[in-house]
């Protein structure tokens, strides 16, 4: 099942999500959800907030990259950053913000603990292009999107398209809603 992501401005993008006490059925189908949005909408990361679920959870696969075409589709829940080391500049974007890209500085390693799909504690170490879509997607369960760790005056060059974003001018080639956290919960 294919839902919408929610767009730039939407309340549910800037609340801290809560983390999970456990996996049932309904988180089980709220992953699969995820990778078919996320695949759908040709991304590489999901977090469920993205989506309108203000939970510690996302999705993630980067096989689609040709020289991360060996490393397999991660399932990430609760997760914690225990250290990171090194930095490195590299252009992202978002599912949320589309049309908007922007150079973000970013650790280079960070070391991870988690909790995988069947709820099994998890640590590891993960640099490159793996390291980067975590710290982006966690950065989405925290409420920080990229855009707010861009350079101010990298910030100001797109900020006319933040705007139209945030008056509901949404131009992307999948589903997407722009919905305030009270209509959600309402």
């Amino acid at each position: 099942m294919i839902v919408p992501i929610n767009i730039y401005s939407d309340d549910v993008l800037r609340k801290k999500a809560k983390p999970l006490k456990g996996v049932d059925s309904d988180i089980d189908d709220l992953i699969g959800i995820m990778f078919e949005c996320m695949r759908n909408a040709s991304g590489i990361g999901l977090a469920a907030p993205q989506i309108g679920h203000s939970i510690r959870l996302l999705v993630l696969d980067i096989s689609c990259i040709k020289e991360y075409m060996d490393v397999k589709p991660m399932i990430v829940i609760n997760p914690h950053i225990l250290s990171v080391r090194g930095n490195n500049m590299m252009e992202e974007g978002c599912l949320s913000i589309p049309g908007v890209q922007g150079d973000v500085t970013r650790p280079s390693v960070i070391t991870l603990k988690y909790r995988d799909e069947h709820f099994e504690e998890k640590s590891g170490e993960f640099s490159g292009m793996l390291a980067r879509v975590l710290q982006h997607e966690i950065d989405h369960l925290d409420g920080t999107l990229f855009v707010d760790r861009l350079l101010k005056r990298d910030r100001r060059k797109i900020q006319p398209k933040l705007n139209e974003l945030a008056s509901g001018i949404v131009e992307a080639p999948y589903p997407h809603s722009r919905v305030s956290l009270s209509e959600l919960q309402g």
